[in-house]
Formats: structure tokens, C-alpha cells, sequence
């Protein structure tokens, strides 16, 4: 992990098995941005190779997704760059991000384990962003996706061929805005698609309340 200015960014490659070294430098860049605010740069890579999960636990994994969720959940704009096939941890990353940039040949790949596809809360991720019906190929049969269609699905925001630019682009564009507000629009959007249009207005109204009275407070 390195810090440049108000940036902390990480480099997650997914050809290597998943390991409690992964799992600690995203808590460790989860603690800092925590600390510290500003925006969040995730560089993610490669694939895994066959036999990946050879020694891998169930616990190990339920520990990954839970930092996955915080650092989906970060009071901060987060921004991932793909490149090359992009697998295993690195899609699992990339995935969480709220700006997904890939390069314009990479690929998004589920691995397999064993007979079928690694069932992961990637696969939830991708459903969720695209739709069951457009990633069911690569959830079912591992189809890889490749930059242009991940663009067209959602599942990625930017194609580039010059990434640390459009990362360094990206957090330029949203700097001001405050990441403890972009965490709670955030939650309002993964909100909005298991909540009833009745249990959700409470919440709007009260993220609306908060930046009314934010707004007055400026102009007073």
C-alpha cells in the first residue's frame, strides 16, 4: 500500500490465492482512509491460476468478504483500475469500487474450483450491477467479459489505455465532495433495490433534512 497526498491506493493481484496478507492490507487501508479521509485507488490484476484453492477455508473467505464489505462501504470515493485478466481477488476489488476503469484489453474472469465457477459474493456483485440475465454466461460457464461488454453492462464505468491517468482524472474530478456523504448515498443506492418505495422514504428524507440543514449552516 503507498499514500500519495490525500490518495491511498493499494495493488491487489489475483493470480495469487487468496491469503491473510490480502485480507490485512485491505484492513490496513480501510484503518487509514478511516483516519485520515480522502479518496482510494485500487491497482487489481491477473488471475488465478488452476488449483487456487488448494488449503483454502471456508473461514479465510468469510474473513475477505467482510473487508470487502468495508471497503465497499468506506466514508470515501473509491476508484478501481484493471488490467490484463483481472480474477480471484482483483475482480472480487474491483467490483466494490464506486468508479471502475479497465484497461481496454482486459478481461473480467470468475475462476473456476473443481466442476464449476468460484461462487463468491463476486457473482453477486456482477449480478446486481448488470443483471442475472447478462452475466449469466460468465456466473454459469466462466464466459470471460471482456472490457467493451463489462463497459456496456456498467461493470465498468471508463475504458482506457493510460489507467494511472484515469485513476489520477477520476479522484481530481470528485475532489470536494465529502466522503461521509458519498458513503450514504452509497447505502441509499443498495437500498433501493431490496427496499419498498415506503421503508426507503425515511431515509431520504432525512439525507435530505441533513443537507438542507448543512446548506444553511454554509449560508449563514
Amino acid at each position: 500500500m503507498s499514500e500519495l497526498s490525500d490518495v491511498t491506493t493499494l495493488t491487489i493481484d489475483g493470480s495469487q490465492p487468496l491469503s491473510i496478507k490480502a485480507i490485512k492490507d485491505v484492513t490496513v487501508l480501510c484503518d487509514t482512509v478511516e483516519d485520515r479521509g480522502g479518496a482510494v485507488v485500487l491497482r487489481v490484476t491477473g488471475a488465478p491460476a488452476p488449483g487456487w484453492t488448494d488449503g483454502l477455508d471456508v473461514a479465510l473467505v468469510t474473513k475477505w468478504e467482510r473487508v470487502l464489505r468495508r471497503l465497499e462501504r468506506l466514508p470515501a470515493v473509491t476508484v478501481a483500475v484493471a488490467t490484463g485478466d483481472c480474477g480471484g481477488t482483483a475482480l472480487d476489488a474491483f467490483l466494490t469500487a464506486d468508479i471502475r476503469i479497465a484497461t481496454r484489453s482486459s478481461r473480467l474472469l470468475l475462476p473456476f474450483e473443481g466442476e464449476a465457477t468460484w461462487p463468491g459474493m463476486a457473482v453477486f456483485r456482477l449480478a446486481r450491477l448488470a443483471g442475472a440475465a447478462r452475466v449469466r454466461r460468465a456466473v454459469l460457464f466462466g464466459r470471460p467479459v471482456q472490457a467493451p461488454e463489462a463497459l456496456m453492462l456498467g461493470i465498468a464505468d471508463e475504458l482506457t489505455e493510460t489507467p494511472d491517468t484515469a485513476a489520477a482524472t477520476a479522484v481530481q474530478r470528485l475532489e470536494g465532495l465529502s466522503g461521509k456523504e458519498i458513503a450514504l448515498r452509497r447505502q441509499l443506492l443498495f437500498d433501493a433495490a431490496t427496499t419498498s418505495f415506503e421503508d426507503a422514504l425515511g431515509p431520504h428524507l432525512a439525507a435530505c433534512d441533513r443537507a438542507l440543514r448543512r446548506t444553511a449552516e454554509e449560508a449563514a
